[in-house]
């Protein structure tokens, strides 16, 4: 694995917004070495999530290129960006994307059956990582069945199974009161410091951002002084 795990160069991203320019990000240089857990932090609008969506393949710069474990996602073809996603990146959101007819241990044994991983293998595989966060119990459960906390945990279950090269976690506290914040921050700590899982998070959390190891500040889509 390369020392830098993510780099951006004079990242830029615009929409067009009922006729008006809307510039997202302005000229991003950024790097995230391996083994860091760095939260990238700013008002609503000030670009944090389309940073995110940028380096995860979700979305394409105006302008800059993005390179993920040596390979410059900028210069993918959309097939190569679904294989770097599927099986280098794995993705927390705020809204947890679980998928509601399937039970917790399904949920996380998804992206496996799309890698192809073998039923037996699959099967063990999200049982250990459910049991890595405390919730072997509620492995029969659907997300309906559980509470915000516990459908973060998941969603973080199946980001990580298939030991992605980074973890990228937007907002990840949005939904979730203090207490349940607190442990879901202390997976994240004991993922990073335990497993050397690499995170980059998207916050205005105060809380999120006295975790993580650095801290890189956005306004306006532009990188400014903490």
């Amino acid at each position: 694995m390369p020392n830098r795990v993510v780099t951006c160069r004079g990242v830029s991203r615009v929409y067009e917004g009922d006729g008006i320019p809307v510039h997202a990000l302005r000229g991003v240089d950024f790097e995230l070495k391996t083994g860091e857990w760095v939260s990238v932090a700013g008002p609503s609008g000030s670009g944090k999530s389309t940073l995110l969506h940028v380096i995860g393949g979700l979305d394409q710069p105006t302008e800059g290129t993005v390179t993920v474990d040596d390979v410059e996602v900028t210069a993918l073809s959309e097939a190569e960006l679904s294989d770097l996603r599927l099986h280098k990146i794995g993705f927390v959101f705020q809204a947890y994307n679980l998928i509601p007819v399937l039970s917790a241990l399904e949920n996380v044994e998804f992206i496996m059956q799309l890698q192809g991983v073998a039923g037996g293998e699959r099967r063990q595989r999200a049982i250990d990582a459910l049991d890595a966060l405390g919730l072997a119990d509620l492995a029969d459960r659907r997300p309906g069945e559980m509470s915000g906390g516990q459908q973060q945990r998941v969603a973080i279950a199946r980001a990580i199974v298939t030991n992605p090269v980074l973890l990228l976690a937007d907002e990840p506290s949005a939904n979730l009161d203090t207490a349940t914040t607190e442990e879901l921050l202390e997976v994240l700590r004991r993922l990073n410091r335990e497993r050397g899982v690499t995170i980059l998070t998207a916050t205005h959390d105060p809380m999120v951002m006295s975790y993580t190891t650095r801290q890189v500040n956005l306004r306006d889509g532009h990188v400014v002084a903490p």
